[in-house]
């Protein structure tokens, strides 16, 4: 492809692209750094997962009413507002933390906060995706998402805690601010988001507008079963990996920062990867056996070798593996969506999509914590047999009960991804 040709066609797309990078960059290492500051007051699994915890279920709670109004509402208004709250909400935090002020609770609170205007933002960003970017170009445009996602993660470890070691947890909320700036008006001045024309339905009583998505993927059970399936996959992925990831590590390492700095980074590393080939490469023939590979070979590279790890090379090793297919997968996922999915149907049916698909995210978090805290870390300090046996793969000590836990989704998300990789229940989707 013409290189001039694909930055003109792309180019209001890369502009808001490249703004929400920066953006979220400064709100990731806010994250990070609140992340260390909260095993520190606490030293539990439980009060990391809760941080997580308060960031999804507001905005799975509330998309069904968002996606309605983000169909009907501009939508770059909705983008500029969602991120204005939560630069209300880094304000915030600055002040409380400034003033000695600052409790877990708060953290909490905020994120609720921010979560909740993100169940309008995130649909909203979805149907700009699809407005700006060429159908041609919506395989490159995942690629460039997971690009940025990536190059956020391994550069937020790095940089928070250089910032954090120099300037302390106060300059990483300036820095947060700072880029929310850049990110608002690039926004605001620079990206023109097509008005999208109103259909029918969008007439309808509020109660069917309401329901529209849900009805839709009723309408078209191949599509329903496949957002349901992941939601399968987001609560084993939430159980460990997105959950108590930090906490196994810090545990296993006495509390070494750098050391969770270096694996998480090894993730971002790997997801970067991946997006590269996504976006240099032609979109596969066959997207959904594309998802379910990318799927199995995560599940088999990444949390066994988690689990049973016990050097930081060892874990570096399974983020990169494991998270090189992801972008493959997300690729793959979000064309088949967009393709199935009429444009003006897209805030309702990508709203209906985050609650069904990430409705066990919350679950999992809760559910990883409390596994983590009350079982699995007790059951391993025990001296009985299948401790044991378990020991002689994950290890004993600090840590070890949650290592038991990535073994297990490990185990079940290959077994899971493997059946429906077979299965020709999905083939109609393309």
């Amino acid at each position: 492809m013409n290189t001039l040709v694909f930055l003109r066609e792309m180019r209001q797309f890369l502009i808001l692209w490249f703004g929400q990078m920066i953006s979220s960059l400064g709100t990731s290492m806010v994250s990070f750094a609140l992340i260390i500051w909260v095993y520190q007051q606490e030293g539990t699994a439980t009060s990391v997962a809760l941080l997580s915890f308060f960031t999804y279920l507001p905005s799975i709670l509330f998309s069904f009413l968002a996606g309605t109004f983000v169909d009907k509402w501009d939508k770059k208004r909705v983008m500029l507002i969602s991120d204005l709250v939560a630069a209300i909400g880094t304000v915030m935090l600055f002040i409380l933390y400034g003033t000695d002020a600052l409790k877990i609770w708060h953290l909490y609170a905020i994120n609720f906060t921010i979560s909740f205007m993100n169940a309008f933002q995130n649909p909203a960003s979805y149907v700009a995706t699809s407005l700006l970017v060429p159908k041609e170009h919506y395989a490159r445009a995942s690629g460039l998402q997971s690009f940025s996602g990536a190059s956020v993660t391994i550069l937020t470890p790095l940089l928070a805690a250089a910032i954090l070691a120099f300037g302390g947890l106060r300059t990483v909320f300036i820095i947060d601010l700072v880029t929310f700036a850049f990110a608002f008006l690039t926004l605001l001045f620079f990206v023109k988001i097509p008005v999208m024309e109103k259909a029918s339905e969008v007439n309808e009583s509020f109660r069917r507008n309401i329901t529209a998505g849900l009805r839709f993927l009723r309408e078209h059970a191949a599509l329903l079963k496949l957002i349901l399936f992941f939601a399968f996959v987001n609560l084993l992925a939430y159980l460990t990996g997105f959950g108590i990831l930090p906490a196994m590590i810090l545990a296993r390492t006495g509390n070494d920062q750098a050391i969770l700095g270096i694996v998480t980074a090894a993730g971002g590393i790997g997801t970067l990867i991946g997006s590269i080939l996504v976006t240099i490469s032609k979109p596969p023939k066959d997207r959904i056996r594309t998802i379910f590979l990318a799927l199995v070979l995560s599940f088999v590279l990444c949390e066994p070798a988690l689990a049973a790890g016990r050097t930081t090379w060892i874990w570096v090793i399974a983020m990169l593996g494991g998270y090189i297919p992801l972008p493959f997968m997300n690729a793959s996922l979000s064309v088949t969506m967009r393709a199935n999915v009429p444009i003006e149907m897209q805030g309702r049916v990508f709203a209906a999509r985050d609650t069904l698909q990430f409705f066990t995210i919350p679950l999992g978090l809760l559910l990883g914590g409390f596994l983590a805290d009350n079982v699995f870390e007790p059951l391993m300090q025990q001296d009985i047999l299948i401790s044991r046996l378990l020991a002689i793969v994950v290890g004993s000590g600090n840590g070890s009960g949650m290592a038991v836990m990535f073994l297990i989704t490990g185990i079940v998300g290959t077994l899971a991804s493997l059946y429906c990789l077979r299965s020709s229940t999905f083939k109609t989707l393309g």
